[in-house]
């Protein structure tokens, strides 16, 4: 009988193509329903099982088959594979037929073109048979979608402003005038330049300003420019394009006018800027366009800017020191904030909210001020204004227990404390030696005594401990309310 010849073997061309059409067989077989669209989309063919599937779609396959595909099944990434070349093993499609395991892989030719793409039912109701993994993804979805969330309003707080109009303490001539200002440029986009000694409260101002005005909910960025060394500013203003520079983040970073698009930037002590940068700044102020560094791509920015500085920028232009087309761009609304000694009407008050913003950060119960020290703090010039002014009432509070603060307890921190003298033990009421005393009945003076501290017990009861308010609803001056304490 004749010996069987072997099987020749096959070129690697024959075999892949065999392998090809064993596998697709395999897939039309095996999974639940599998399609196959062209390049434009088209679907040319579906299997027997993704027929099954088609009444749910509201389609019959007449007029399933030779259609677009994102005509007939909603929610489908055929497209997008096509269009990429990429595949999409493992995904959940969802639509009005119900939920499905699904893959995706591209068709090419002998080129390497792609020519369309195979899609594949793998498992329906993957919700019910999949339960684990299903619920493991959703709860991982949840997780990152929260904490995506807790991160946006995070950034959002940080750069939301920290101060109102309100926040600028004092009913002085000149206060009320700063408030007014404010809050007339709060209503335009205009450029705001903020002018006075250092620690008058230009960027509590400039806060408000933003919050008082349209951009309120959009970011507030803030740079001190003295605070920063003159070879970063440029990457500091603008940002920096990926790469720019050995070193330099991958991914690129925005620089402070990206930050601030739609919102305002605050641009503290302008007058330290140096020359070759002012120019750019004039350019980006001019055009609202920033430049990126190592980047040749011009970004769009909507920005409103406030700028401030405790230096005289007009002697500077005299002196060449800044440039006079950027002080005129950013002359365009000037405020000028007054210093401490210009407004000593508003001492009381401000002292009063230093010491309450002293007590909450320390820990400590609120430190008064008794009527000696209110004026011993009045002589003093306060070249370092309203910071200085709570760096002393720091100072004096930290060092001592007592609730009041005198004259004598700012010695050796204010001039002229050292004078103040001691305070007195309150004196003792004189008293009748030949009255005689009877059981139970109490002097005068003692009764008085008795009845102003059960006063003052309840006054400070009823207004949650606070003195001033305290003070108003007995009728006394808040000075007056803090000697009775200290000598009580």
């Amino acid at each position: 009988m004749p010996v069987s010849q072997p099987a020749l073997p096959l070129d690697a061309d024959s075999l892949l193509r065999l392998a090809a059409q064993s596998m697709f067989d395999t897939f039309a077989q095996t999974a639940m329903g599998v399609m196959v669209v062209d390049r434009a989309h088209r679907i040319v063919w579906i299997s027997e099982g993704y027929k099954r599937f088609l009444p749910a779609l509201g389609h019959e396959e007449s007029d399933f088959v030779g259609r677009r595909v994102e005509e007939v099944v909603p929610n489908t990434l055929m497209a997008q594979v096509i269009e990429t070349g990429q595949p999409i093993l493992v995904d959940l499609l969802t639509n009005q037929a119900g939920t499905f395991l699904v893959s995706r892989l591209p068709l090419r030719d002998a080129r390497g073109e792609v020519i369309g793409a195979m899609g594949m039912v793998l498992l329906d109701h993957p919700e019910t048979t999949m339960q684990p993994l299903i619920g493991k993804f959703s709860r991982l979805q949840r997780d990152l979608d929260s904490a995506r969330q807790q991160l946006a309003e995070h950034l959002t707080r940080e750069r939301r402003p920290k101060h109102s109009i309100a926040s600028f303490i004092g009913a002085s001539a000149a206060a009320m005038e700063v408030k007014r200002q404010a809050r007339r440029v709060a209503q335009t986009d205009s450029t705001v330049l903020l002018l006075g000694e250092t620690g008058t409260g230009k960027e509590l101002l400039a806060h408000a300003i933003h919050a008082a005005g349209a951009r309120a909910a959009r970011p507030f960025v803030g740079v001190n420019i003295a605070a920063v060394p003159d070879a970063l500013l440029e990457a500091e203003f603008f940002g920096v394009a990926p790469g720019a520079y050995t070193g330099a983040d991958r991914k690129g970073r925005d620089g402070k006018f990206r930050l601030a698009h739609g919102g305002t930037l605050f641009l503290d002590e302008i007058g330290d800027m140096p020359l070759p940068l002012q120019a750019k700044l004039l350019r980006v102020l001019q055009e609202q366009e920033v430049e990126p560094l190592g980047s040749n791509q011009v970004q769009h920015v909507d920005v409103r800017v406030i700028a401030a500085t405790s230096r005289d920028l007009a002697a500077m232009v005299q002196a060449g020191t800044f440039r006079a087309d950027l002080f005129y761009r950013l002359n365009v609304l000037p405020i000028r904030v007054p210093p401490l000694r210009e407004r000593l009407p508003d001492l009381e008050a401000l002292a009063d909210a230093l010491a309450d913003d002293i007590a909450r950060r320390s820990g400590m119960p609120h430190k008064g001020l008794a009527a000696d020290a209110l004026e011993l703090l009045a002589r003093q010039p306060w070249p370092g204004n309203i910071r200085e002014l709570r760096n002393v009432l720091e100072q004096a509070s930290l060092m001592t227990d007592d609730l009041v603060l005198g004259a004598r307890h700012f010695a050796g921190v204010v001039a002229g404390a050292a004078d103040a003298p001691a305070a007195a033990p309150a004196a003792a009421p004189p008293s009748a030696p030949s009255a005689p005393r009877v059981a139970g009945v109490k002097s005068l003076p003692q009764a008085v005594a008795e009845l102003e501290a059960q006063a003052i017990r309840e006054a400070l009861a009823a207004t949650g401990g606070n003195k001033l308010a305290a003070s108003r609803l007995l009728g006394i001056a808040r000075a007056t309310l803090y000697e009775k304490l200290n000598t009580a």
